[in-house]
């Protein structure tokens, strides 16, 4: 069970537009009895949303991508895509977590980063630093946009994951909006492996094909 609190609700400039940006707390309570954990999570809203439904997009925080625009991974291009695309539209929302990593954290991503250049993908190297697949969950999410009043949302993803997260929360999603970006050499195994392993809904056709391991 999450206790979600408002912490700031703000004016926010962007290159693309300027969004009613809103921060959140998320305290779940439910812990196995132990001690509450605390979630963060910040939603930038974009126009009328209420009138119809409006594209949302779920992000969860790449330091190394969104901040560095790493060319390992396509977080960056993916965020940068549904900013400027909520900006055409004129109204929207984009929910921005704080899930490093799919849930491992920075420096445990980057300790993933270092196996991968022997040749793991991101799931063998989750797997072999004794993470799961993917740790995240989206309750802090859906729960903001029912804050917001969302009942029924255009949502541009590609993980069906979040899909379901969603659905499962009663709010109806009307359209699928897909997050393929342009792939690069550097993230070609990256997103391959998303769509290939974790069946992720990628209309790009490459292939895992040879790994390239580092001497």
């Amino acid at each position: 069970m999450i206790k979600l609190k408002q912490i700031a609700d703000i004016n926010f400039p962007t290159r693309s537009a300027t969004y009613r940006l809103h921060a959140f707390e998320g305290i779940d309570t439910a812990v196995d009895g132990g001690e509450p954990r605390v979630e963060t999570a910040v939603a930038l809203v974009l126009g009328e949303i209420y009138s119809t439904p409006p594209l949302v997009r779920i992000h969860s925080q790449c330091a190394t991508g969104d901040i560095f625009h790493s060319l390992r991974c396509d977080c960056h291009d993916q965020l940068q895509l549904a900013l400027h695309t909520i900006a055409e539209v004129g109204a929207g929302v984009l929910v921005y977590e704080h899930q490093e990593g799919r849930g491992i954290g920075l420096m445990e991503k980057l300790r993933a980063y270092a196996l991968q250049d022997q040749g793991l993908d991101t799931i063998e190297a989750n797997l072999r630093l004794g993470h799961a697949i993917d740790l995240r969950d989206y309750a802090l999410a859906v729960n903001i946009l029912r804050f917001l009043k969302v009942r029924s949302l255009r949502l541009m993803t590609n993980n069906p994951e979040k899909i379901q997260a969603v659905k499962s929360s009663g709010i109806e999603i009307v359209e699928r909006l897909s997050a393929d970006v342009a792939v690069t050499e550097h993230a070609a195994l990256y997103q391959a492996t998303k769509r290939d392993k974790m069946g992720h809904l990628s209309m790009l056709t490459s292939r895992i094909g040879p790994r390239i391991i580092a001497r």
